[in-house]
Protein backbone atom coordinates (compact mmCIF):
# COMPACT_ATOMS: atom_id res chain seq x y z
CA UNK A 1 0.00 0.00 0.00
CA UNK A 2 2.71 2.66 0.77
CA UNK A 3 6.15 3.11 -0.67
CA UNK A 4 9.34 2.66 1.73
CA UNK A 5 10.27 5.65 3.43
CA UNK A 6 13.29 4.59 4.83
CA UNK A 7 15.77 7.16 2.35
CA UNK A 8 16.95 10.11 3.61
CA UNK A 9 14.94 12.99 2.47
CA UNK A 10 17.53 14.86 0.44
CA UNK A 11 19.14 11.20 -1.02
CA UNK A 12 18.05 12.01 -4.25
CA UNK A 13 19.07 15.45 -4.98
CA UNK A 14 22.73 14.71 -3.95
CA UNK A 15 25.29 16.89 -6.23
CA UNK A 16 28.24 15.45 -7.63
CA UNK A 17 31.59 16.71 -5.13
CA UNK A 18 33.15 18.60 -8.49
CA UNK A 19 30.32 20.18 -8.77
CA UNK A 20 30.58 23.48 -6.52
CA UNK A 21 29.35 25.61 -8.83
CA UNK A 22 25.66 24.52 -8.37
CA UNK A 23 23.13 25.91 -6.47
CA UNK A 24 22.47 24.03 -2.95
CA UNK A 25 19.83 21.58 -3.45
CA UNK A 26 18.58 20.77 -0.16
CA UNK A 27 14.76 20.45 0.41
CA UNK A 28 14.09 22.49 3.49
CA UNK A 29 11.89 20.90 5.58
CA UNK A 30 9.00 23.27 6.88
CA UNK A 31 7.60 21.89 10.52
CA UNK A 32 3.90 21.90 10.21
CA UNK A 33 3.19 22.85 6.95
CA UNK A 34 5.03 20.18 4.99
CA UNK A 35 3.11 17.49 3.57
CA UNK A 36 5.00 14.93 5.43
CA UNK A 37 4.20 10.87 5.34
CA UNK A 38 1.89 11.06 8.43
CA UNK A 39 0.06 13.51 7.23
CA UNK A 40 0.44 11.62 4.05
CA UNK A 41 -1.33 8.70 5.23
CA UNK A 42 -3.65 10.27 7.68
CA UNK A 43 -5.07 11.48 4.56
CA UNK A 44 -6.85 8.12 3.07
CA UNK A 45 -9.73 6.51 4.50
CA UNK A 46 -9.58 2.59 5.01
CA UNK A 47 -10.69 1.91 1.94
CA UNK A 48 -8.09 4.28 0.18
CA UNK A 49 -10.06 7.30 -1.03
CA UNK A 50 -7.85 10.17 -0.90
CA UNK A 51 -9.16 13.94 0.89
CA UNK A 52 -7.89 15.74 -1.80
CA UNK A 53 -8.93 19.08 -0.48
CA UNK A 54 -6.92 18.76 2.59
CA UNK A 55 -3.94 17.27 0.60
CA UNK A 56 -3.75 20.36 -1.93
CA UNK A 57 -4.04 22.83 1.15
CA UNK A 58 -1.00 21.39 2.51
CA UNK A 59 1.20 21.20 -0.35
CA UNK A 60 0.64 25.08 -1.16
CA UNK A 61 1.85 26.11 2.44
CA UNK A 62 4.61 23.96 2.71
CA UNK A 63 5.46 21.42 -0.44
CA UNK A 64 5.75 17.87 -0.17
CA UNK A 65 8.32 15.59 1.67
CA UNK A 66 10.82 13.91 -0.55
CA UNK A 67 9.98 10.36 0.35
CA UNK A 68 6.66 10.38 -0.63
CA UNK A 69 6.97 12.70 -3.70
CA UNK A 70 6.56 10.51 -6.12
CA UNK A 71 3.29 9.02 -5.41
CA UNK A 72 1.59 12.34 -4.48
CA UNK A 73 2.80 13.57 -7.85
CA UNK A 74 1.12 10.42 -9.22
CA UNK A 75 -2.57 12.40 -7.64
CA UNK A 76 -1.37 15.61 -8.52
CA UNK A 77 -0.94 14.45 -12.25
CA UNK A 78 -3.94 12.75 -12.74
CA UNK A 79 -2.65 9.36 -12.66
CA UNK A 80 -5.19 8.43 -10.56
CA UNK A 81 -8.62 9.91 -8.97
CA UNK A 82 -8.55 10.84 -5.57
CA UNK A 83 -11.90 8.84 -5.25
CA UNK A 84 -10.33 5.80 -5.78
CA UNK A 85 -10.01 2.31 -3.22
CA UNK A 86 -6.37 1.24 -2.92
CA UNK A 87 -7.83 -2.14 -4.39
CA UNK A 88 -9.03 -0.32 -7.87
CA UNK A 89 -5.57 1.98 -8.03
CA UNK A 90 -3.73 -1.33 -7.90
CA UNK A 91 -5.55 -2.69 -10.51
CA UNK A 92 -4.90 0.38 -12.70
CA UNK A 93 -1.31 0.47 -11.89
CA UNK A 94 -0.99 -3.30 -13.33
CA UNK A 95 -2.62 -2.40 -16.06
CA UNK A 96 -0.40 0.54 -16.85
CA UNK A 97 2.53 -1.65 -16.55
CA UNK A 98 1.71 -4.37 -18.94
CA UNK A 99 0.78 -1.60 -21.67
CA UNK A 100 3.92 -0.20 -21.03
CA UNK A 101 5.52 -3.81 -21.29
CA UNK A 102 4.15 -4.19 -24.46
CA UNK A 103 5.13 -1.17 -26.27
CA UNK A 104 8.51 -1.45 -24.90
CA UNK A 105 8.86 -4.75 -26.60
CA UNK A 106 7.28 -3.37 -29.98
CA UNK A 107 9.91 -0.56 -29.91
CA UNK A 108 12.66 -3.43 -29.26
CA UNK A 109 11.47 -5.50 -31.92
CA UNK A 110 12.54 -2.30 -34.14
CA UNK A 111 15.60 -1.18 -32.22
CA UNK A 112 17.46 -3.73 -29.96
CA UNK A 113 19.16 -1.20 -27.68
CA UNK A 114 15.84 -0.11 -26.06
CA UNK A 115 15.90 -2.30 -22.68
CA UNK A 116 19.66 -3.04 -23.18
CA UNK A 117 21.29 -0.64 -20.89
CA UNK A 118 22.43 1.41 -23.08
CA UNK A 119 21.50 3.95 -25.47
CA UNK A 120 23.25 6.18 -28.37
CA UNK A 121 24.04 9.36 -29.04
CA UNK A 122 25.10 9.10 -33.45
CA UNK A 123 22.74 8.51 -35.58
CA UNK A 124 21.94 4.99 -37.01
CA UNK A 125 20.33 5.84 -40.38
CA UNK A 126 19.89 8.07 -42.90
CA UNK A 127 17.06 10.97 -43.88
CA UNK A 128 16.35 7.85 -46.00
CA UNK A 129 16.16 5.03 -43.77
CA UNK A 130 19.70 3.56 -45.15
CA UNK A 131 21.78 2.05 -42.02
CA UNK A 132 24.74 4.22 -41.10
CA UNK A 133 27.53 1.77 -39.85
CA UNK A 134 29.01 4.18 -37.26
CA UNK A 135 31.33 2.50 -35.01
CA UNK A 136 30.69 5.49 -32.32
CA UNK A 137 26.97 3.28 -31.99
CA UNK A 138 28.13 0.16 -31.69
CA UNK A 139 30.55 1.02 -28.68
CA UNK A 140 28.05 3.25 -27.03
CA UNK A 141 25.32 -0.09 -26.72
CA UNK A 142 25.55 -3.28 -25.08
CA UNK A 143 24.99 -5.08 -28.20
CA UNK A 144 28.30 -6.26 -28.78
CA UNK A 145 28.71 -9.08 -32.10
CA UNK A 146 25.15 -8.50 -32.15
CA UNK A 147 25.18 -4.98 -33.09
CA UNK A 148 26.31 -5.91 -36.89
CA UNK A 149 23.43 -7.89 -37.11
CA UNK A 150 20.87 -5.40 -36.22
CA UNK A 151 22.63 -3.32 -38.88
CA UNK A 152 22.52 -6.32 -41.24
CA UNK A 153 18.72 -6.87 -40.80
CA UNK A 154 17.78 -3.28 -40.76
CA UNK A 155 19.67 -3.26 -44.60
CA UNK A 156 17.39 -6.56 -45.42
CA UNK A 157 14.31 -5.33 -44.65
CA UNK A 158 14.18 -3.30 -47.56
CA UNK A 159 12.40 0.62 -47.66
CA UNK A 160 10.80 1.44 -44.06
CA UNK A 161 8.19 3.15 -42.79
CA UNK A 162 8.10 6.52 -42.46
CA UNK A 163 6.90 6.28 -38.99
CA UNK A 164 9.61 3.97 -38.12
CA UNK A 165 12.47 6.51 -40.09
CA UNK A 166 11.34 9.43 -38.22
CA UNK A 167 11.63 7.27 -35.02
CA UNK A 168 14.98 6.24 -35.31
CA UNK A 169 15.99 9.59 -36.57
CA UNK A 170 15.27 10.69 -33.56
CA UNK A 171 16.91 8.31 -30.93
CA UNK A 172 20.38 9.93 -31.06
CA UNK A 173 19.15 13.38 -30.44
CA UNK A 174 17.33 12.14 -27.36
CA UNK A 175 20.33 10.20 -26.26
CA UNK A 176 22.96 13.79 -26.67
CA UNK A 177 19.78 15.36 -24.79
CA UNK A 178 20.19 12.59 -21.80
CA UNK A 179 23.71 13.08 -21.70
CA UNK A 180 23.11 16.39 -20.87
CA UNK A 181 20.07 15.89 -18.33
CA UNK A 182 20.89 16.69 -14.66
CA UNK A 183 24.20 15.20 -14.78
CA UNK A 184 25.49 17.18 -11.73
CA UNK A 185 23.58 14.53 -10.04
CA UNK A 186 25.01 11.30 -8.38
CA UNK A 187 21.88 9.40 -9.52
CA UNK A 188 23.04 10.06 -12.89
CA UNK A 189 26.38 8.61 -12.50
CA UNK A 190 24.88 5.06 -13.06
CA UNK A 191 24.36 4.44 -16.60
CA UNK A 192 21.43 2.54 -16.25
CA UNK A 193 19.41 5.26 -14.65
CA UNK A 194 20.46 7.41 -18.20
CA UNK A 195 19.37 4.59 -20.41
CA UNK A 196 16.08 4.37 -18.27
CA UNK A 197 15.59 7.90 -19.11
CA UNK A 198 16.59 7.55 -22.67
CA UNK A 199 14.36 4.03 -22.99
CA UNK A 200 11.06 6.33 -21.89
CA UNK A 201 11.55 9.42 -23.82
CA UNK A 202 12.30 6.81 -26.91
CA UNK A 203 8.82 4.86 -26.08
CA UNK A 204 6.89 8.04 -25.57
CA UNK A 205 8.39 9.53 -29.14
CA UNK A 206 6.94 6.44 -30.80
CA UNK A 207 3.75 6.54 -28.95
CA UNK A 208 3.02 9.94 -29.43
CA UNK A 209 2.38 10.63 -33.52
CA UNK A 210 1.79 14.39 -33.22
CA UNK A 211 4.06 15.57 -31.08
CA UNK A 212 7.21 12.74 -30.42
CA UNK A 213 10.80 14.13 -29.03
CA UNK A 214 11.72 17.29 -28.69
CA UNK A 215 14.41 19.27 -26.61
CA UNK A 216 13.18 19.80 -22.97
CA UNK A 217 11.36 16.82 -22.57
CA UNK A 218 14.37 15.30 -20.70
CA UNK A 219 14.40 17.79 -18.46
CA UNK A 220 10.26 16.77 -17.36
CA UNK A 221 10.98 13.77 -17.71
CA UNK A 222 14.18 13.21 -15.13
CA UNK A 223 12.96 13.95 -12.15
CA UNK A 224 9.85 11.12 -12.60
CA UNK A 225 12.83 8.32 -13.05
CA UNK A 226 14.42 9.34 -9.89
CA UNK A 227 11.22 9.39 -8.07
CA UNK A 228 9.63 6.30 -8.94
CA UNK A 229 11.40 3.16 -8.55
CA UNK A 230 9.29 1.51 -11.35
CA UNK A 231 10.21 2.54 -14.89
CA UNK A 232 6.46 1.94 -16.11
CA UNK A 233 5.21 3.91 -13.51
CA UNK A 234 7.59 6.73 -13.99
CA UNK A 235 6.99 6.64 -17.73
CA UNK A 236 3.09 7.38 -16.76
CA UNK A 237 3.91 9.91 -14.55
CA UNK A 238 5.48 11.22 -17.60
CA UNK A 239 2.89 11.04 -20.19
CA UNK A 240 0.02 12.90 -17.62
CA UNK A 241 2.91 15.93 -17.54
CA UNK A 242 2.34 15.68 -20.98
CA UNK A 243 -0.84 16.16 -20.96
CA UNK A 244 -0.37 19.57 -19.99
CA UNK A 245 2.58 20.41 -21.99
CA UNK A 246 2.42 18.99 -25.38
CA UNK A 247 0.55 21.62 -27.01
CA UNK A 248 3.78 23.83 -26.36
CA UNK A 249 5.98 21.31 -27.82
CA UNK A 250 3.81 20.94 -31.28
CA UNK A 251 5.52 22.25 -34.22
CA UNK A 252 2.94 22.77 -37.11
CA UNK A 253 5.84 24.31 -39.62
CA UNK A 254 4.60 28.01 -39.30
CA UNK A 255 4.40 28.07 -35.40
CA UNK A 256 5.47 26.11 -32.10
CA UNK A 257 2.81 25.53 -30.02
CA UNK A 258 4.54 27.67 -27.12
CA UNK A 259 4.00 30.65 -28.98
CA UNK A 260 0.55 30.94 -28.00
CA UNK A 261 1.87 31.27 -24.52
CA UNK A 262 4.18 33.74 -25.44
CA UNK A 263 1.58 35.93 -26.84
CA UNK A 264 -0.52 35.79 -23.84
CA UNK A 265 2.47 36.67 -21.54
CA UNK A 266 2.78 39.71 -23.68
CA UNK A 267 -0.92 41.02 -23.20
CA UNK A 268 -0.75 40.18 -19.06
CA UNK A 269 2.55 42.35 -19.27
CA UNK A 270 0.91 44.63 -20.65
CA UNK A 271 -1.83 45.13 -18.69
CA UNK A 272 0.39 44.58 -15.59
CA UNK A 273 3.17 46.92 -16.80
CA UNK A 274 2.60 48.94 -19.61
CA UNK A 275 6.12 50.71 -19.42
CA UNK A 276 8.10 47.47 -19.48
CA UNK A 277 5.86 46.28 -22.04
CA UNK A 278 6.81 48.96 -24.32
CA UNK A 279 10.59 48.99 -23.12
CA UNK A 280 10.63 45.08 -24.50
CA UNK A 281 9.37 45.79 -27.98
CA UNK A 282 11.20 48.61 -27.98
CA UNK A 283 14.28 46.38 -27.52
CA UNK A 284 12.91 44.41 -30.47
CA UNK A 285 11.81 41.97 -27.50
CA UNK A 286 7.74 42.09 -28.06
CA UNK A 287 7.52 38.13 -29.43
CA UNK A 288 8.68 37.44 -25.46
CA UNK A 289 10.89 34.77 -27.12
CA UNK A 290 13.28 35.66 -24.45
CA UNK A 291 10.68 33.64 -21.92
CA UNK A 292 10.81 30.46 -23.99
CA UNK A 293 12.75 28.40 -21.82
CA UNK A 294 10.72 29.21 -18.63
CA UNK A 295 7.51 27.84 -20.12
CA UNK A 296 9.13 25.11 -22.63
CA UNK A 297 10.68 23.37 -19.21
CA UNK A 298 8.47 24.75 -16.66
CA UNK A 299 11.63 26.99 -15.23
CA UNK A 300 14.06 24.07 -14.38
CA UNK A 301 17.19 25.79 -15.41
CA UNK A 302 15.65 28.95 -13.06
CA UNK A 303 15.75 27.27 -10.13
CA UNK A 304 17.73 24.91 -8.04
CA UNK A 305 17.06 21.21 -8.83
CA UNK A 306 15.06 20.76 -5.53
CA UNK A 307 13.84 24.61 -5.56
CA UNK A 308 12.35 23.08 -8.86
CA UNK A 309 10.40 20.41 -7.93
CA UNK A 310 8.86 22.45 -4.76
CA UNK A 311 7.22 24.88 -7.72
CA UNK A 312 6.36 22.46 -10.01
CA UNK A 313 4.22 20.96 -6.76
CA UNK A 314 2.70 24.10 -5.72
CA UNK A 315 1.65 25.10 -8.96
CA UNK A 316 0.24 22.00 -9.69
CA UNK A 317 -1.42 22.17 -6.57
CA UNK A 318 -2.86 25.33 -7.01
CA UNK A 319 -3.67 24.23 -10.61
CA UNK A 320 -5.90 21.42 -9.35
CA UNK A 321 -9.01 20.12 -11.51
CA UNK A 322 -10.75 17.06 -9.81
CA UNK A 323 -12.37 16.31 -12.96
CA UNK A 324 -8.27 15.82 -14.91
CA UNK A 325 -8.12 11.82 -13.89
CA UNK A 326 -11.40 11.23 -15.97
CA UNK A 327 -10.41 13.62 -19.04
CA UNK A 328 -6.58 11.75 -19.37
CA UNK A 329 -8.58 8.33 -19.19
CA UNK A 330 -10.10 9.49 -22.77
CA UNK A 331 -8.52 8.08 -25.82
CA UNK A 332 -4.75 9.15 -25.82
CA UNK A 333 -3.13 12.14 -28.27
CA UNK A 334 -6.35 11.75 -31.04
CA UNK A 335 -6.06 15.47 -30.51
CA UNK A 336 -6.36 17.97 -27.58
CA UNK A 337 -9.10 17.16 -24.56
CA UNK A 338 -11.65 19.73 -24.85
CA UNK A 339 -11.73 21.80 -21.43
CA UNK A 340 -15.55 20.64 -19.83
CA UNK A 341 -15.97 17.53 -22.30
CA UNK A 342 -16.55 15.06 -18.92
CA UNK A 343 -19.87 14.11 -17.90
CA UNK A 344 -21.58 14.04 -14.21
CA UNK A 345 -21.57 16.07 -11.60
CA UNK A 346 -20.05 19.72 -11.16
CA UNK A 347 -17.08 19.51 -9.71
CA UNK A 348 -16.52 20.45 -6.28
CA UNK A 349 -14.64 24.01 -5.60
CA UNK A 350 -13.10 22.51 -2.74
CA UNK A 351 -11.70 19.55 -4.49
CA UNK A 352 -9.78 22.74 -6.87
CA UNK A 353 -6.77 24.08 -6.12
CA UNK A 354 -6.43 27.58 -5.23
CA UNK A 355 -5.33 28.71 -8.59
CA UNK A 356 -8.52 26.84 -10.52
CA UNK A 357 -10.81 27.87 -7.47
CA UNK A 358 -9.94 31.84 -8.81
CA UNK A 359 -10.65 30.69 -12.70
CA UNK A 360 -14.13 28.83 -12.03
CA UNK A 361 -15.12 32.50 -9.91
CA UNK A 362 -13.89 34.98 -12.34
CA UNK A 363 -13.96 32.98 -15.61
CA UNK A 364 -10.61 33.77 -15.80
CA UNK A 365 -10.03 31.54 -19.28
CA UNK A 366 -8.68 32.20 -23.08
CA UNK A 367 -10.31 30.75 -25.82
CA UNK A 368 -8.18 27.84 -25.69
CA UNK A 369 -9.16 27.07 -22.10
CA UNK A 370 -7.30 28.32 -18.82
CA UNK A 371 -4.15 29.96 -18.80
CA UNK A 372 -1.69 28.04 -17.11
CA UNK A 373 -0.52 29.52 -13.64
CA UNK A 374 3.41 29.34 -15.23
CA UNK A 375 2.53 32.19 -17.75
CA UNK A 376 1.52 34.51 -14.68
CA UNK A 377 4.70 32.96 -12.65
CA UNK A 378 6.89 34.74 -15.89
CA UNK A 379 5.22 37.68 -15.85
CA UNK A 380 5.93 37.76 -11.70
CA UNK A 381 9.20 37.35 -12.58
CA UNK A 382 8.97 40.18 -15.21
CA UNK A 383 7.00 42.18 -12.88
CA UNK A 384 9.95 41.79 -10.21
CA UNK A 385 13.08 42.56 -12.58
CA UNK A 386 11.23 45.49 -14.01
CA UNK A 387 13.36 48.26 -12.31
CA UNK A 388 16.81 46.28 -13.71
CA UNK A 389 15.23 45.64 -17.01
CA UNK A 390 14.38 48.96 -17.74
CA UNK A 391 17.00 50.57 -16.25
CA UNK A 392 20.08 48.56 -17.79
CA UNK A 393 18.66 46.47 -20.29
CA UNK A 394 19.80 48.34 -23.69
CA UNK A 395 19.11 44.93 -25.90
CA UNK A 396 17.80 41.92 -25.73
CA UNK A 397 20.90 40.50 -24.59
CA UNK A 398 21.19 42.26 -21.64
CA UNK A 399 17.76 40.80 -21.13
CA UNK A 400 18.66 37.65 -21.32
CA UNK A 401 21.67 38.15 -19.39
CA UNK A 402 19.33 40.19 -16.48
CA UNK A 403 17.12 36.86 -16.34
CA UNK A 404 19.83 34.41 -16.72
CA UNK A 405 21.38 36.08 -13.07
CA UNK A 406 18.21 34.76 -11.30
CA UNK A 407 18.91 31.02 -11.38
CA UNK A 408 19.39 29.42 -8.22
CA UNK A 409 18.21 32.63 -6.18
CA UNK A 410 14.53 32.42 -7.01
CA UNK A 411 12.09 31.40 -4.08
CA UNK A 412 9.93 28.73 -5.37
CA UNK A 413 6.76 29.78 -2.72
CA UNK A 414 7.61 33.31 -3.22
CA UNK A 415 7.31 33.20 -6.94
CA UNK A 416 3.97 30.67 -6.45
CA UNK A 417 2.03 34.22 -4.23
CA UNK A 418 3.85 36.99 -7.18
CA UNK A 419 1.60 34.72 -9.60
CA UNK A 420 -1.60 34.20 -8.14
CA UNK A 421 -1.40 38.09 -7.21
CA UNK A 422 -1.15 38.89 -10.45
CA UNK A 423 -3.73 36.80 -11.53
CA UNK A 424 -5.94 38.68 -9.83
CA UNK A 425 -4.77 41.56 -10.72
CA UNK A 426 -4.98 40.85 -14.46
CA UNK A 427 -8.53 39.30 -14.33
CA UNK A 428 -9.53 42.63 -12.24
CA UNK A 429 -8.11 44.88 -14.92
CA UNK A 430 -9.02 42.74 -18.03
CA UNK A 431 -12.55 43.00 -16.89
CA UNK A 432 -12.53 46.34 -17.26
Amino acid sequence: MWGAFAEPADSYYQIRPECTDVPNTKFKIKPGKTLSVRKWQAAFTTEGFLDIGKTLSRIQRGGIHPSIRGEVWEFLLGCYDPKSTFEEREQIRQRRRLQYASWKEECKQMFPVIGSGGFITAPVITNKGEPIYDPIVLQETNLGANGSDFFKDLASRGPLDKKVIQWLLTLHQIGLDVNRTDRTLVFYEKKENLSKLWDILALYAWIDNDVGYCQGMSDLCSPMIMLLEDEADAFWCFERLMRRLRGNFRDTGRSVGVEAQLTHLASITQIIDPKLHHHLENLGGGDYLFAIRMIMVQFRREFSFCDSLYLWEMMWALEYDPEMYSLYEEPQFEGERTEGSSKGKPKSINQCGKYERENMKNGGKSAEGPLPISVFLVASVLKDKSSKLMTEARGLDDVVKILNDITGNLDAKKACTGAMKLHKKYLKKAKK
